[in-house]
């Protein structure tokens, strides 16, 4: 379902929330890519619900433009690195933490964590140095490197494809030397590996990151 949130400097977004049938005590942010929240963050939002959580993707292309879902292709691409562009970290990592705190206050807890993609990986790991978060996942973040130097207030689990040609491996390196202690796991696939819809798709991969996730997930959420 579709509901409105409010961030703590008045901003107003909405967010897409599926919930699991029967008790939940356990949620997930899942962070968008740059495309919005599409059908495809959707159906990972509705897949998470699946697996037993309260899921929720806010739209954080909203603080520029509302309503934005894009495809995969070329001008889709441009269009969305554009309005990502105008929307600084902190004010992304404000719009994280609103869906964060939205998820506790319905549990009646805080196990709660982030799990993002491309645009949304470089989040969830910001987002674990940052805001308040049991446990932070990331798919294929382009910009982790240049947050590398930050330290994480909770565990974290990184997904890289060793075919992407937007994250060299030698920031993979500088990100594994400044972390050793980070799981970081690398496929024989390319960037987005993990969205049907991109070329790079790669669904043995998708499902072994999955299952890395959801165990992860559940030690530590």
């Amino acid at each position: 379902m579709d509901i409105k949130l409010k961030a703590d400097d008045g901003h107003e977004l909405a967010a897409y929330v599926a919930r699991p049938s029967g008790s939940v005590s356990r949620a997930v942010v899942v962070i968008q890519e740059i495309f919005g929240v599409n059908r495809h963050i959707r159906s990972v939002v509705d897949g998470f619900a699946q697996d037993g959580y309260l899921a929720i993707a806010p739209a954080l292309f909203d603080r520029v433009e509302r309503g934005v879902e894009l495809a995969y292709t070329p001008d889709d691409m441009k269009r969305g690195f554009s309005i990502a562009s105008k929307i600084g970290m902190e004010d992304a990592l404000r719009d994280v933490a609103t869906a964060a705190e939205y998820a506790a206050s319905q549990l009646g807890n805080e196990h709660v964590g982030v799990v993002g993609y491309c645009w949304g990986g470089s989040l969830a790991w910001v987002a674990a140095t940052r805001l308040r978060v049991n446990a932070a996942v990331g798919y294929y973040g382009g910009r982790i490197a240049q947050y590398a130097n930050e330290k994480a207030n909770c565990p974290v689990m990184l997904h890289f494809g060793a075919k992407d040609p937007h994250i060299p491996a030698s920031e993979i390196d500088k990100i594994r030397a400044a972390h050793p202690d980070v799981p970081i796991y690398m496929y024989d696939a390319g960037h987005g590996f993990n969205c049907e819809e991109r070329k790079d798709f790669d669904p043995r991969s998708a499902a072994l990151a999955r299952t890395r996730t959801l165990d992860f997930l559940q030690k530590y959420v």
